[in-house]
Parts: structure tokens; C-alpha cells; sequence
């Protein structure tokens, strides 16, 4: 199951960077991502970086190393 949510994630991450005007033009641009990240493309670099996380998480999740990612990173601040 962890194999397959990783594979969606990776498809979906992949998809937004390649089609990010497709997004946009189905979707609009994101008012605080323009105000931000830029005048004209921070809709465009919003979208690309979501998409990026989506697949290193998708990676993470693929080779079973997204729990130790996030005990080695978040974990300390949660754990007493």
C-alpha cells in the first residue's frame, strides 16, 4: 500500500512541475504566491515546488525511509 501511495504522490508531484500552466490556467493564479514569490511567475514557482515536495515524498514513502526522515528531522521536537 506504501508502494502505491508513493507512486500517486511521485505521478502527481511529476505532473504539476510538467504541467504548471495547465494549472494555472484551469485553476487560477494564487494571489499570496504572486504578492510573495514574485510579480508574474510565483503562481508558476508555487505550483513547481509543490510538486517537488510531492515527489521526494513519494521517493520517501517508495523506499520505506519516510518515518526515519521524519523522526530524523520533526521527531525531536515532538518526542519528550
Amino acid at each position: 500500500m506504501q508502494i502505491f501511495v508513493g507512486l500517486i504522490a511521485v505521478l502527481v508531484g511529476a505532473g504539476s512541475v510538467i504541467k504548471t500552466e495547465w494549472i494555472i490556467q484551469n485553476f487560477g493564479t494564487n494571489a499570496w504566491a504572486e504578492a510573495k514569490l514574485g510579480y508574474n511567475g510565483g503562481s508558476r514557482l508555487l505550483y513547481k515546488c509543490i510538486g517537488i515536495i510531492l515527489v521526494l515524498i513519494g521517493f520517501l514513502l517508495i523506499t520505506g525511509l519516510f518515518q526515519g526522515f521524519l523522526m530524523a528531522t520533526v521527531g525531536k521536537i515532538f518526542v519528550r
